[in-house]
């Protein structure tokens, strides 16, 4: 008789010890695709700042007058809140460095002030190009993330696993799983253990609307460059339009 004894309670052992593993390395899986899609979501944050920032600054530069800039921001979608800050208009040492080593084209400085300013322009509409392309990325990836959460979810209710736990022998005996588990107990558990699902994209990454093309941004971004023009003074035109900048103090 003590041999059947034994003998169940290894069955038993096994069958928890099997249960175990699967809910927790399943879990586990999970968890670790959550922390790869947060880490890919502030990684692509960090690239698209460092590739958008410098062109917008050298956008609102060019533009100089706030009220030039709002016309910019609603022309390409973005927000003023998230994408300007008043300080750098005031800021000379950004002004010559965000300049500094850009290829100009042009034969006068008119033109090259307008061609810098489509050429800033033209950076950052691919820049937001590759940015939809990685984002789609990024909606897949917690697509299949929360695919994953609802399988979990309808292949291991926390509730019904202790239960079928405790009909398995003693419930003293039933280890750490159950743990001397009262009524109202296992669904108070399944409640404190749920994985919740990845946090909306917008947490990371700030949404951006593809620009418009240049040719259609053309026309709006000249009537900008031809109002910002006339409020540089001769002396910045020059700084911000000759053929070699020069090299940025230390």
């Amino acid at each position: 008789m003590t041999g059947d004894t034994d003998f169940a309670k290894a069955i038993s052992y096994e069958v928890k010890k099997d249960m175990a593993e699967r809910y927790f390395g399943f879990r586990r899986l999970i968890e670790d695709d959550k922390l790869d899609l947060k880490e890919k979501s502030r990684q692509y944050a960090f690239i698209l700042e460092k590739r958008l920032c410098f062109d917008l600054i050298r956008i609102y530069t060019l533009l100089q007058e706030e009220k030039l800039i709002d016309d910019f921001l609603d022309l390409t979608g973005l927000a003023r809140e998230e994408w300007f800050d008043p300080y750098l208009l005031r800021s000379t040492a950004i002004r010559t460095r965000v300049f500094h080593g850009l290829k100009l084209r042009g034969l006068t400085r008119w033109r090259r002030f307008y061609y810098l300013l489509c050429d800033c322009y033209q950076r950052l509409a691919v820049h937001a190009e590759l940015y939809q392309e990685n984002l789609i990325e990024m909606k897949e990836l917690r697509q299949t993330i929360n695919e994953e959460i609802r399988i979990f979810r309808q292949n291991h209710d926390l509730a019904a696993i202790i239960v079928f736990l405790r009909s398995l022998g003693d419930s003293q005996q039933i280890g750490t799983l159950e743990g001397g588990l009262e009524t109202g107990m296992a669904a108070s558990l399944e409640k404190k253990m749920a994985i919740s699902p990845p946090l909306p994209l917008a947490s990371y990454l700030p949404p951006i609307k593809p620009f418009p093309s240049l040719d259609q941004a053309a026309a709006g971004l000249k009537n900008m460059a031809r109002k910002a023009y006339g409020l540089h003074s001769k002396k910045q035109q020059i700084e911000l339009t000759r053929k070699k900048q020069p090299a940025p103090r230390p």
